[in-house]
């Protein structure tokens, strides 16, 4: 399967059979993803179809996702391509040689049978046997492919030639056999090109650990990565890869994420982190508890995102698919016009050629009517063969997935891509995606007679008795300063107030306003920082010791480090950001102007979401994106023209997005952007200069200015100009 029109094949073929639903083909690693229903149908009858429609079925499994060698099978298509090349290139060869020296030494006895015979392998059987079945395939389901415009420029020419037998008459099998070895010489170089392209998807399968190293049974044993359960517990030594997906039981570690996520630096893992399988574990020894496995893995995921990417739709394509679907019938009717044009009125059209003549060394002005005519459709049908019009959107695609897995962009709908140059407005959310989503310490504010440290070292000791989240925020702001925590007695917790305890040996209450009023003290040196702090929408609370106030501690769910710098970002690329959240208006505007932002829409109820963005669609009319992580941000996502979901997140918000990014960072909403807008700009320039190259050369061709051999060199040359121009994109800076 090497082109659209193979798929198109192929999903009709399967789409006949009741209970199947083709869900997508992708050309680039040559599969077919369906979803049948049992009761109607079986694997059997799927294997049948895809044979029916004239194509070989490489293998049947059970699961799709990493199980199969992706760069074997890629090999074994690359060895076919070169096998076929040398097959048909040493006869022609053989015979451009014979040519010269018929036609510019000395004339060989019985050359037109010599001739015939070794172009035979050449265009029946080499390429030729493939070329032509696809053509008939296409004829037989009432199409036209690439492949039957070479069909008909090399099979008339070798037909033609052999009635030299019978009249005396100029031999076209020469140029028979030249038309189908550049045909193959460029299928080669495309199987190569595209599978330097797809190389991403190969990279991604070739990253996991093929044995895990499990104890079961109070034994350690290795077995195959298949043979592994969820529950497992998996023994990972420093320098080994994680094999499944898991939660660290035991051990600490550094681990290098670069292949889920592009960072360089290894993240420290504890017990009870959760951790990637085949991500590599740098330093101490790790007991995983296996949570996933098989397509349920975060690589089988990515995979099936990028393989998404690669074979969904760009609104630009289907437009050239439209004009795809015409052109080959367009042309031959063209080839046919061409044809009878030269046979009847070659003496009106002579002075073409005698003026080309002046310049092209191939043109002839001598050769008869019926010559003319043949030499000039044949010209006509291989120079305008739309292999670089079928190339032209997948190989972008290919390429720039690819580009964006390995930076953990994943972008899993080809119409995202378009889409991503149009985008006015991107509504983010606040929690998890501009915030950490979860309370951090910020600020220490110390009265007279007391300093930070000590403020905050008594008001931890407190909350190491609490399981409030803003307590376990104080907790853990003290241990990264490294202060000791003494052992708190007597800790008591007041609903809606805070909590008391008895520490060093000192009554020590840490909580609200409420709480130190019901309990006479006065916090009159406290509250213009109180004020301020809750101005900027942090949560404050009150600390005292022996019933003097000792100070306060400010807790917020503070700014991913590279919100603001991303938030500049997009307003460069001429895009509005808006925040939205259910928190009240003071702590949004608050974090909103921390960040840059001038719009927020406050209080705002997750079912509020989808309209805040539907309003904003219908008000505007322009392209909307939404960025989000969590469960109640799905519907919003895909409400968006654009849902872009936060790989931290729910998995629902993954499904429902459009890009994942597998980090959380909103500096990868920017790079998603850009990445999407530049293989888009691939994708117009590839469309441009496929068209250009056949408007250009057509005419030319019609007119008898253009040899045919010349032709299916260029045309050879135009597919590899675009895949060259997709590949480009791996050099792309974001």
């Amino acid at each position: 399967m090497g082109s659209d029109h193979c798929a198109g094949i192929i999903r009709t073929s399967l789409g006949r059979l009741e209970g199947v639903e083709v869900l997508n083909t992708n050309i680039s690693n040559h599969r077919v993803r369906v979803r049948f229903d049992e009761q109607n149908v079986g694997a059997d009858e799927l294997r049948q179809a895809v044979e029916k429609a004239g194509y070989e079925v490489a293998a049947l499994e059970e699961k799709g996702g990493p199980g199969a060698d992706e760069a074997e099978i890629e090999e074994r298509y690359l060895q076919q391509a070169w096998r076929r090349l040398w097959i048909a290139a040493i006869p022609a060869t053989a015979i451009m040689i014979l040519m010269m020296a018929h036609m510019f030494w000395r004339p060989i006895p019985g050359y037109l049978a010599i001739v015939a015979a070794l172009a035979f392998p050449v265009v029946f059987l080499a390429g030729g046997a493939a070329t032509h079945r696809s053509s008939w395939r296409a004829l037989t389901n009432r199409t036209a492919n690439m492949d039957v415009l070479i069909s008909m420029g090399s099979l008339p020419p070798y037909v033609i030639g052999l009635f030299g037998f019978i009249y005396p008459m100029t031999s076209f099998i020469e140029m028979a056999a030249t038309i189908m070895t550049f045909h193959l010489l460029g299928r080669y170089l495309e199987t190569r090109a595209k599978g330097r392209a797809s190389q991403a998807i190969r990279k991604l399968l070739t990253l996991g650990a093929k044995t895990a190293r499990v104890e079961r049974d109070g034994q350690e044993t290795e077995v195959a990565i298949n043979s592994l359960k969820q529950g497992d517990l998996m023994i990972v030594r420093p320098g080994e890869k994680i094999p499944t997906d898991g939660e660290i039981v035991e051990g600490s570690s550094h681990v290098d994420e670069s292949i889920a996520t592009g960072e360089s630096v290894p993240v420290e893992k504890n017990p009870g982190d959760e951790v990637i399988g085949a991500t590599i574990n740098k330093q101490g020894l790790l007991m995983v508890r296996a949570t996933k496995i098989g397509e349920e893995t975060f690589l089988s995921q990515m995979i099936r995102l990028v393989e998404e990417a690669q074979s969904s739709k760009v609104p630009i394509q289907e437009f050239a698919d439209r004009i795809t679907s015409r052109f080959v019938p367009a042309v031959i009717g063209i080839a046919a016009l061409s044809f009878l044009a030269w046979f009847v009125f070659a003496e009106h059209l002579r002075p073409v050629l005698i003026w080309g003549a002046g310049f092209l060394p191939w043109v002839n002005p001598e050769l008869s009517p019926l010559m003319l005519g043949i030499l000039s459709a044949i010209a006509v049908l291989v120079i305008a063969c739309p292999c670089a019009l079928g190339l032209a959107t997948p190989t972008a695609l290919m390429v720039g997935s690819g580009v964006g897995a390995e930076r953990g962009v994943l972008i899993r709908a080809g119409e995202a891509i378009q889409q991503f140059k149009d985008i006015r407005f991107i509504v983010l959310d606040k929690t998890g995606t501009i915030t950490k989503g979860e309370p951090s310490l910020t600020d220490v504010v110390s009265m007279e007679g007391f300093d930070k440290d000590e403020v905050l070292a008594f008001a931890a000791a407190v909350e190491t008795g609490s399981e409030h989240p803003l307590g376990q925020a104080i907790v853990q702001g003290a241990r990264d300063k490294d202060l000791s925590l003494a052992k708190v007695e007597n800790f008591e917790s007041k609903t809606a107030q805070g909590v008391q305890g008895r520490v060093d040996g000192k009554d020590v209450q840490v909580g609200n306003q409420r709480m130190f009023e019901e309990n006479g003290i006065s916090i009159n040196g406290l509250k213009k920082e109180k004020a301020r702090l809750e101005e900027e929408g942090k949560t404050v609370m009150l600390v005292a010791v022996d019933g003097r106030p000792a100070g306060l501690v400010a807790v917020a769910d503070t700014l991913k480090p590279d919100s603001r710098s991303a938030v500049e970002e997009l307003k460069k690329l001429q895009i509005r950001p808006l925040m939205i959240t259910g928190d009240n208006e003071r702590t949004a505007q608050a974090v909103a102007t921390q960040v840059g932002i001038e719009e927020v829409m406050a209080d705002i109820l997750p079912e509020g979401k989808v309209d805040a963005v539907r309003r904003l669609q219908r008000e505007h009319g322009e392209v909307v994106a939404m960025v989000g992580d969590g469960i109640n941000d799905a519907p919003a996502l895909k409400q968006a023209n654009i849902g872009i979901a936060i790989g931290a997140g729910a998995d629902v918000a993954i499904e429902a997005a459009d890009v994942t990014l597998v980090r959380g960072e909103l500096t990868k909403v920017v790079e998603a952007v850009k990445l999407s807008r530049q293989t888009f700009r691939k994708i117009v320039q590839n469309l441009f200069w496929a068209f250009f190259y056949n408007v250009l050369a057509i005419p030319i061709a019609a007119l008898g200015l253009l040899h045919p051999m010349i032709g299916v060199i260029a045309m050879t040359f135009s597919s590899l100009t675009v895949i060259g121009n997709s590949i480009l994109l791996r050099r792309t800076a974001l």
